[in-house]
């Protein structure tokens, strides 16, 4: 693990890694798959409590008078984002196959990252409040405003077939829970910040489960003769093309709109980020008669680029500013 630490690659990934090579070899068929299928909305539904116990109203509010911190973030992630990933679409068929190029679509429209948007703001010396309510912010309206984007953006472009039948899964299984999250949050969030290690285990265990179900149906589906390595390498290009686009305009937005450094850390990390923990269930959710193999696999290997790049540029600043002494910069109050 110390070995892989250097390549910025966690057990985690690892453990994302390593599920869907078990679907490979062992994929839920039949019965099995009935059964995997169950356990996976009960696991998306449980995932989405989780977060709707860790979101204080009052914190999120308390941050929000930094408006024009977040204004930016939130362009970033549910503006510039899509409008790159319909671009994107100049990229099929000739280096995209039409459901990669959903999945590329789908990780556009995706919200923000929040534990390590905030863990890279806090190694670059950035301003951490800001990370927390602006990556905060990104998931709460992602939890509405993904699915809508998701069915006006894709029906537009014709690659899926997501309606606003839809509407009553994304209720049922993503808004109901993280409704139920925030009622129930008074009484248990203590308890939970208290065992924080056995819900940690819940979270990620819920996301190994939605990527074996999702990586299993599509080795039933036969996903991996879709791809050519030409495809899988062609893919892993336009990802980090895409990032390179996206950090470069939020340093390029953060000097020219006025920002402190503080403030420009966190509009590159928190704007140039993707949640694979929200994305993957609301996937499986939106795209229940898709190859969801196929579509996801975009998402989660811009995951792991993020990761890679981000970590580096934190590391790279950090060391900047302690050289020049810019480490103890004044930070908004307000955020």
């Amino acid at each position: 693990m110390r070995f892989l630490s250097k390549f910025y690659i966690d057990g985690f990934i690892l453990s994302i890694l390593a599920t869907v090579a078990l679907a490979s070899v062992f994929p839920a068929r039949g019965s099995a798959a009935d059964v995997v299928g169950v356990l996976t909305k009960i696991a998306i539904a449980l995932l989405f409590l989780l977060y709707g116990t860790r979101l204080s109203p009052k914190e999120a509010l308390a941050g929000l008078t930094h408006w024009r911190l977040h204004l930016v973030v939130l362009a970033s992630t549910f503006v510039l984002f899509p409008l790159l990933g319909l671009a994107a679409q100049l990229l099929v068929p000739g280096v995209l196959t039409d459901d990669l190029y959903t999945g590329l679509l789908f990780l556009c429209l995706v919200p923000s990252t929040v534990q390590s948007s905030i863990a890279f703001t806090s190694i670059a010396k950035g301003n951490v409040p800001g990370a927390i309510v602006s990556a905060t912010a990104s998931n709460l309206l992602g939890v509405f405003v993904t699915p809508l984007l998701v069915i006006l953006l894709m029906n537009t472009t014709g690659q899926a077939s997501v309606d606003f039948s839809s509407i009553g899964d994304i209720v049922l299984q993503l808004l109901v829970p993280f409704f139920i999250g925030q009622l129930i949050r008074p009484k248990v969030h203590r308890w939970l910040s208290r065992y924080a290690e056995p819900t940690k285990l819940v979270d990620r265990g819920s996301i190994l489960l939605v990527v074996y179900s999702a990586f299993s149906a599509g080795m039933v589906e036969g996903i991996w003769h879709m791809l050519s390595p030409w495809r899988i390498l062609a893919l892993a290009g336009v990802c980090c093309v895409l990032l390179a686009l996206v950090i470069v305009a939020t340093m390029l937005v953060g000097k020219i709109f006025g920002f402190s450094r503080a403030d420009r850390i966190v509009i590159v990390f928190c704007g140039s980020k993707k949640s694979l923990a929200t994305g993957l269930p609301m996937a499986t959710v939106l795209f229940a008669s898709q190859p969801v193999g196929l579509i996801v696999l975009p998402l989660m290997m811009f995951h792991q680029i993020q990761l890679i790049t981000c970590a580096a540029l934190a590391q790279r600043w950090a060391k900047q500013a302690d050289e020049s002494g810019e480490a103890d910069e004044q930070r908004p109050a307000a955020a």
